[in-house]
């Protein structure tokens, strides 16, 4: 059976081609590195048994990340940003809304922000041969001296990347002529450069779904620095941190790669998938409905509901685009509660929950602010929680007020500017809370 190719758009207009074969959970595969293709991949005699394996028990689905194989070439935006929208565009056209992800290489920190902003949509998480931090994937001698050879002779270089990895095997042949066809020496060398920036570690602490990260027993064997494998595995709550056996390239999918990913996903329990229940950290969005017992005596109860839940399915789109968790638990009267890992997440979501609400004539109030959580069966709890659903009653129809500890967290990298409100005595809180009224920049 032949894999089905189709195309989805990501946030700037990419087309990313996907591919999906056999049928069961979603399984997706996160491609390593820029010297890659879906079309190649296919043609190559292990990988193909390995994705035929996958295929068995799952619809697997495998994607070119933008400037290689079957995705747009053309392209200018290699940003760890633009590998994310990447990602959550081939997410959303997946047949089922939750996936199992087997993420290897230099993809490895497009994955982990993924998961960190949208922890719903990940069931179990298998990251080989990964870091959080592009430069701590390493270069040996051989591969630093082929790497002279990408200014020089494409053809050359490609032949002596896979034969410094693989030897003079017909692996290796497969794999140079696979490369060569999949991308161009200039999205090579930018890829390479635009990589090592990438950075996620800040995302680690906020994985939610079970984690496994494998790495090859022999270090010479390693594509990543060992040490950086191990702050990976203890940044993220839970990871198991396993050693393969042969697991001798990032780039192949080698058998006990396969052995240990497909062992891990079995082992998904109802209790493995259900809300966790313990005390965070978060970023808290409350957003409230100005006016509406007024509105609901004015309209009627019927027309009311049918408006609010509206709206409540426009921000909730709003809030999950924007990194953010809508409480699917008991919501407060007639708002919204989120949490969000980021504070520019969250005051860029609220300011985007304001706008749709004017779409569908209505007016929120809302406060965002950050603090120790409680998460119990779906929701989330606490002083903190209370003290956002308080700045929300005290901004105007129409306002955004976030508290002194947001504004501090974003004021250098959310595109919004910070009006000061002043100290604002809050309801049921003990002591003021410094606020600012929050606009978009220009």
């Amino acid at each position: 059976m032949e894999p089905q190719i189709r195309y989805v758009r990501s946030a700037d207009g990419t087309k990313i081609a996907t591919a999906t074969l056999g049928r069961g959970p979603c399984l997706l595969m996160i491609p390593p590195t820029p010297l890659w293709s879906i079309e190649g991949e296919w043609s190559m005699h292990l990988q193909r048994e390995a994705i035929e394996r996958m295929a068995a028990s799952y619809t697997f689905v495998r994607y070119d990340p933008r400037g290689q194989g079957l995705s747009d070439r053309e392209v200018d935006d290699l940003s760890l940003e633009a590998r994310v929208q990447d990602l959550e565009a081939v997410f959303e056209s997946l047949p089922a809304d939750t996936a199992f992800v087997f993420s290897r290489g230099w993809q490895a920190p497009a994955t982990i922000t993924f998961a960190a902003r949208h922890p719903e949509r990940i069931r179990r998480l298998v990251l080989s041969g990964a870091a959080a931090r592009g430069r701590d994937f390493r270069m040996n001698d051989k591969r630093r001296a082929v790497g002279r050879l990408l200014d020089v002779d494409w053809e050359l270089y490609c032949a002596a990347f896979a034969f410094a990895d693989f030897g003079w095997t017909e692996e290796g042949r497969q794999y140079a002529l696979m490369i060569s066809k999949a991308t161009t020496p200039d999205i090579v060398r930018r890829g390479w450069l635009a990589m090592r920036q990438y950075d996620a570690t800040e995302m680690l602490s906020s994985i939610r779904c079970p984690t496994l990260v494998i790495y090859p027993v022999e270090q010479k064997d390693a594509f990543v620095i060992r040490d950086a494998v191990r702050t990976l595995a203890a940044l993220i709550r839970g990871a198991r941190l396993k050693p393969v056996e042969g697991l001798y390239s990032q780039y192949l999918v080698s058998a006990p790669g396969v052995d240990a990913a497909l062992q891990f996903f079995s082992e998904e329990t109802p209790e493995a998938t259900s809300p966790e229940t313990g005390e965070d950290s978060a970023i808290i969005m409350f957003a409230d409905v100005v006016g509406s017992t007024a509105m609901t005596e004015r309209i009627g109860d019927a027309a009311f509901r049918e408006r609010a839940r509206a709206l409540d399915a426009s921000l909730r789109t709003v809030i999950k685009s924007g990194g953010g968790t809508p409480v699917e638990g008991k919501l407060l009267g007639d708002g919204v509660l989120a949490v969000f890992t980021v504070a520019r997440h969250g005051i860029e979501a609220a300011l985007g929950c304001v706008k749709a609400s004017r779409e569908a004539d209505l007016e929120l109030h809302i406060g965002v602010h950050a603090g120790d959580v409680i998460r119990e069966s779906g929701n989330v709890f606490g002083g903190a929680v209370n003290v956002a659903a308080r700045i929300a009653d005290a901004a105007g129809a129409g306002e955004v007020l976030v508290s002194d500890v947001v504004r501090s967290l974003a004021r250098t990298s959310a595109n919004a500017t910070f009006e000061d409100r002043g100290e604002q005595p809050l309801k049921g809180v003990a002591e003021p809370v410094r606020v600012y009224e929050v606009r978009w920049r220009g």
